[in-house]
């Protein structure tokens, strides 16, 4: 139901609606190697509303104490980045010890008067977007200044109004998180057949089968140790900058997500401001710069990509999941950062890369292992494109109602 905006919404300042908002530390918090339960948040940790509590650095309590003096991160709060990049947002959804890295501001909603998930959602809407965009400065790298975010404004109804919204919303991200933990399902299921059958040997009759010597240690009779080029190759189908006579589907590294094979991000494209790279389905997506960033995925249509990608392929179809399988793996990722070139903005080189060496299974077992992969590979296509349309239906809802032109009174009356 459409309807002109309440006049009980008002266009408020989002600080004067917080129990508390602060700044970041801004200096870099000592690290340290192993895990602890203390996680630094950075800037590439919030995207597209939430964040991402796995791909963190961790600090000794002592460390956690003295960078949460002014407030200690909960469940609820809001983070916005102010740079590198600018205007993402999250919202907290762990009870872990977090707090917050460099670039990144802190929001904590008063609850009589602001509810969380409204603000989440509006903070994620074009109208503080281009605000948070028009305040943005700096030639290299955007950035917004902290005298700025006082300066936010939004609309703001009675929070019983607040409170439809954000369900409304919600209930198109519940869904979105459910299909995202299907595809973290299928894809452990399949990393933990990888290892069993190629890195422990604990292949489907694999009792009948002796091992023999080789380069890297002893392998199952038949197998053989080549280099990766010898099994896949680079695919550079290249893409000259200008205008495309159709939108494209087009992946940058920020659309590849850290540690997933399941691209769920990507933008339809007409004009292209350099040179690119063309990918077709099945293949592999391979960030090069800073590899340790581990943005390695299966591509779920044709499209173009950024030249800062490795596009890989496997030579012969029954090594297809193993490929995809191993060029994804700890131990290939690390081997891309170690040989990267580049100080300031390492890179991976194929050609580096092609040398590193491989233990390739017997014809069967590879076979075997691509028929389980590729069904797998293909659950986590579907759940991709589902979640694309879940997205879709709520954006396309998103600003109608946070701009009062639904009314979501009359609704929750009808």
């Amino acid at each position: 139901m459409m309807a002109a905006k309440s006049s009980a919404w008002q266009r408020l300042p989002i600080v004067g609606l917080c129990e508390v908002h602060v700044d970041c530390v801004n200096r870099t918090a000592p690290v340290v190697a192993e895990p602890t339960p203390f996680k630094m948040l950075r800037t590439t940790n919030v995207r597209n509303g939430y964040i991402d509590v796995t791909n963190v650095r961790y600090v000794t309590e002592e460390t956690y104490k003295k960078w949460t003096r002014r407030l200690v991160p909960k469940r609820g709060d809001i983070i916005l980045t102010r740079e590198a990049p600018l205007g993402g947002v999250g919202k907290i959804r762990t009870d872990d010890a977090v707090f917050l890295g460099q670039r990144l501001y802190h929001f904590r909603p008063d609850p009589k008067k602001l509810d969380a998930d409204f603000l989440l959602y509006s903070l994620l809407a074009d109208d503080l977007q281009s605000q948070i965009r028009g305040y943005g400065s700096g030639s290299t790298v955007e950035h917004m200044r902290l005298e700025d975010i006082p300066f936010l404004e939004f609309n703001v109804p009675p929070l019983p109004v607040q409170q439809r919204i954000a369900g409304i919303l919600s209930a198109y991200d519940e869904l979105i998180e459910n299909s995202q933990r299907r595809i973290k399902i299928l894809e452990s299921m399949a990393r933990a057949l990888y290892r069993e059958w190629f890195v422990h040997f604990r292949f489907p009759g694999h009792e009948s089968v002796p091992r023999v010597a080789s380069a890297l240690g002893e392998i199952p009779q038949g197998w053989e140790v080549k280099k990766l080029g010898e099994i896949a190759e680079e695919m550079r189908r290249n893409v000259p900058k200008g205008r495309l006579q159709e939108p494209r589907p087009f992946v940058g590294l920020e659309h590849i997500p850290r540690k997933s094979l399941a691209l769920d991000a990507w933008e339809a494209t007409t004009e292209l401001g350099s040179n690119k790279l063309e990918f077709k389905k099945g293949e592999v997506l391979f960030g090069k710069i800073r590899p340790y960033f581990h943005k390695v995925s299966v591509a779920p249509f044709d499209g173009l990509c950024s030249a800062d990608t490795i596009v890989i392929r496997a030579r012969r179809p029954e090594h297809y999941a193993w490929v995809v399988a191993c060029v994804s793996s700890d131990a290939f990722v690390a081997e891309a950062s170690a040989t990267a070139n580049g100080a300031k903005m390492p890179r991976a080189n194929w050609d580096v890369l092609k040398q590193y060496a491989v233990i390739v299974p017997k014809g069967g077992v590879a076979d075997r292992f691509s028929a389980l992969t590729s069904d797998v590979i293909e659950q986590q296509h579907k759940f991709v494109f589902q979640i694309q349309n879940l997205r879709r239906t709520r954006d396309l809802l998103l600003p109608r109602l946070l701009s009062g032109q639904i009314d979501v009174e009359a609704l929750a009356d009808a």
